[in-house]
């Protein structure tokens, strides 16, 4: 259905992953509305689709809780601001697109006020703090979630829900090129390649770099000819690693790039890698892992009595069983990291099981994901009729 009507649709990203999702919701919405108008807080890729954002979305994309309080006053004259627009001009509907701390807020009030309402991303109610059902029951009309394991959560729990996949799985190839990949980056062809992710923030790199790194020499000893490739997200990343290589006592071989993590992971034989996002990205690539943690050890022992899952990766969750290895908090030592990547190299029975449950997972999520988010948002809107 192509509908010629104006329309505005309201949404509110908090981060540059909501800021990616958007922009590719806006595309499919805007084949069913040509005349749309889409307005709220978005990031660039929201603006080149034809977005207008009333506030800079960097003010919202603020981490840790120190940084949040000190911004406290700006966070609520932000949210004060745009709920005096919506509630004076009201939208067809309200998209809040993750960042569920200030976005479920505004779903709240607008939804009171008789504006539909979705949210696109499911927080991790699934995992821990799980009474937050009740709020997010109360602030959307539709929750849209990238996981199927998400969306059987709140249909138990009576949240109008749509699994509509994960965009991520939509645009990786099911088959990877990592010669290609390792032609792009310069690396020698048969020679073993390990790709390592310590994280994006300078906290996780602090905690995690070190280790990866002593990890990497331990690996070097045993295969003097692995390649060491380690992507930095930005400048500082790439400053902190290079300081954190240079603290060992031995010289290592460490190519580091700027970006291009996703090529990096698809030249690799194996990554090893911080939990998080990325496991999902190494998994859709089809490669071998082993997902490393810590936590500060006060925070982990608080998080680990309020988590309700068995696993941290991405990949075990999907999957419901241990594809990849986790070693988290004190099993997180070089050594014990070191021998979980060994096995991931040399057990080529291993790989072809892998590639084979990763592919399923992959298909599993491959459903044109901003497609179904617009026809779900439509349906909401008609009564089911979109």
């Amino acid at each position: 259905m192509v509908s010629r009507e104006p329309i505005t649709f309201a949404m509110v990203a908090g981060e540059v992953s909501g800021d990616i999702l958007g922009s590719g919701l806006i595309r499919s919405l805007r084949k069913r509305y040509p005349n749309a108008r889409f307005v709220g807080i978005g990031g660039e890729e929201m603006m080149a689709a034809g977005f207008h954002s009333l506030i800079p979305m960097e003010r919202l994309s603020i981490m840790g809780l120190v940084e949040v309080l000190g911004r406290l006053r700006e966070l609520f004259a932000i949210r004060a601001r745009l709920m005096d627009y919506l509630l004076t001009t009201p939208p067809a509907v309200v998209i809040g697109i993750d960042s569920p701390d200030f976005t479920l807020g505004i779903e709240e009030r607008c939804r009171k006020a008789g504006i539909p309402t979705v949210h696109y991303v499911s927080p991790s109610v699934w995992a821990w703090r799980q009474k937050r059902i009740v709020r997010i029951a109360r602030s959307v009309d539709l929750m849209m979630t990238l996981l199927p394991f998400e969306a059987q959560f709140y249909e138990d729990h009576g949240v109008p829900v749509t699994f509509v996949g994960h965009p991520l799985a939509d645009r990786v190839p099911m088959v990877t090129d990592t010669a290609g990949a390792r032609d792009k980056l310069g690396l020698v062809q048969d020679r073993p390649v390990l790709a390592i992710l310590p994280g994006s923030r300078g906290g996780e790199v602090d905690r995690l770099g070190g280790l990866f790194l002593e990890t990497a020499r331990l690996l070097q000893a045993v295969h003097p000819d692995l390649q060491l490739v380690v992507p930095c997200v930005n400048r500082e990343r790439e400053v902190q690693v290079r300081a954190l290589a240079e603290a060992l006592d031995v010289t290592l071989p460490l190519t580091v790039v700027r970006g291009r993590s996703r090529e990096v992971m698809a030249a690799s034989d194996v990554v090893l890698l911080a939990s998080g996002t990325a496991t999902l990205e190494a998994m859709l690539l089809k490669k071998p892992m082993v997902v490393g943690y810590r936590l500060n050890n006060l925070t982990y022992k608080l998080v680990s009595r309020l988590v309700k899952v068995s696993w941290a990766s991405l990949p075990n969750l999907l999957a419901g069983r241990e594809l990849v290895p986790e070693l988290l908090q004190d099993d997180a030592t070089p050594q014990r990291l070191a021998e979980a990547v060994l096995k991931q190299l040399d057990n080529l029975a291993q790989r072809d099981h892998l590639n084979q449950a990763f592919t399923e997972l992959h298909q599993q999520l491959r459903r044109n994901a901003d497609e179904r988010a617009a026809e779900a948002i439509s349906g909401l809107i008609h009564g089911g009729n979109g």
